[in-house]
């Protein structure tokens, strides 16, 4: 899925769609962000050694596994993070890293859902999470 497919699904548009590809494969989504150095989130993180934010990475992975619920999304709701567990960040990530995800959804109890993501950069472990959230419609 390219950033325009991935946006039939997502809301999330301009700076804060940061998922540029997903595949959708046996459940699991594998999704890729090309960090290129000029992102809103790099500015004064830290100056002359940026790096990823943490917490961005976590919005990544779950903008990421969005695509497993594409059924569930529609232009009526939002995907909204109700919780991160377990949150272990392992090595950064920096311009010029291609962050790949993998991300599946464990368990649903709806409008909940539960997820666990692992975020790679050349293979090497970045950031391993659970995390959950909720859809619910727009008011």
């Amino acid at each position: 899925m390219n950033k325009e497919e991935i946006m039939k699904i997502l809301p999330h548009r301009d700076d804060m769609l940061l998922i540029d590809e997903v595949e959708l494969v046996d459940g699991v989504a594998h999704g890729k962000k090309k960090i290129v150095g000029d992102e809103f989130f790099l500015n004064g993180h830290f100056p002359g050694e940026p790096v990823v934010p943490g917490v961005i990475l976590c919005e990544i992975l779950a903008q990421s596994v969005c695509v497993c619920l594409s059924e569930g999304l529609k232009g009526d709701t939002l995907p909204f993070f109700t919780g991160l567990d377990k949150v272990k960040f392992k090595n950064p990530v920096k311009p010029g890293d291609v962050f790949e995800t993998e991300c599946k959804i464990t368990r649903e109890y709806k409008p909940f859902y539960f997820a666990s993501g692992k975020g790679y950069v050349n293979g090497k472990l970045a950031i391993s999470a659970e995390f959950s959230f909720a859809i619910v419609d727009k008011e």
